[in-house]
């Protein structure tokens, strides 16, 4: 019992790290937008909010696979799954661009590193695309593991929002002209992943306090 308890504060408490993190990565991406932050510091802070979401985002789901009961797990351990492929590969984009891509730039060598630079279509551009769609089916897959009742409605209804603006990154990422205008086709993923989120987390938290009586 005191495991479960455990588990259920530890991801809470991700679950909120990870949402701060991404409504932060959401605030800086506007800014950048409307011109109020330029380079290099708004990729600096883009990269860097977007590489804080996946730590506490892991373990959320870590704790959500370990809390739900093993006749539903199949389901729990494919989103994990799904989890760690967006963590793999935005982390190695992130860190590529603010260890290498970003620093070469500064010092004049941005020649030297073209490739690994994240533009439209790019292979890093991919990465962040495979990442972020991966996300979005770690909520597809995980919706049978989530009740209809109750307050697990709520999470189910957020994954499930979640997942349908997946198709819609897609097309922001892949569609063959890229343009802010494009990007703005994205912007519910702005709202759907700090809720689905922030839910699963207040789930986890409402497990850990009936376990603890």
């Amino acid at each position: 019992m005191q495991t479960t308890l455990t588990i259920g504060k530890w991801g809470y408490r991700c679950g909120l790290a990870a949402a701060a993190a991404t409504i932060a990565y959401d605030i800086v991406q506007i800014l950048q937008i409307a011109g109020f932050v330029r380079y290099p510091l708004d990729e600096i802070l883009i990269y860097g909010t977007s590489l804080c979401i996946v730590v506490p985002f892991l373990l959320e789901m870590l704790a959500f696979h370990h809390l739900t009961p093993v006749n539903k797990q199949f389901w729990t351990h494919g989103a994990l799954i799904f989890a760690i492929l967006y963590a793999v590969f935005v982390t190695s984009n992130y860190v590529v661009q603010l260890a290498t891509v970003i620093p070469s730039n500064l010092s004049g060598a941005s020649e030297a590193i073209r490739i690994l630079e994240q533009t439209p279509h790019s292979l890093f551009w991919n990465f962040d695309a495979i990442g972020y769609i991966s996300m979005g089916l770690a909520t597809l897959i995980a919706i049978p593991a989530i009740s209809k009742e109750g307050f697990q409605r709520r999470v189910r209804m957020s994954f499930l929002a979640h997942a349908l603006v997946t198709p819609l990154i897609a097309v922001v990422y892949f569609y063959p002209t890229y343009s802010e205008t494009l990007l703005m086709l994205g912007f519910p993923w702005a709202i759907t992943a700090p809720v689905f989120m922030t839910l699963l987390a207040l789930h986890l938290r409402r497990h850990s306090d009936s376990t603890g009586g």
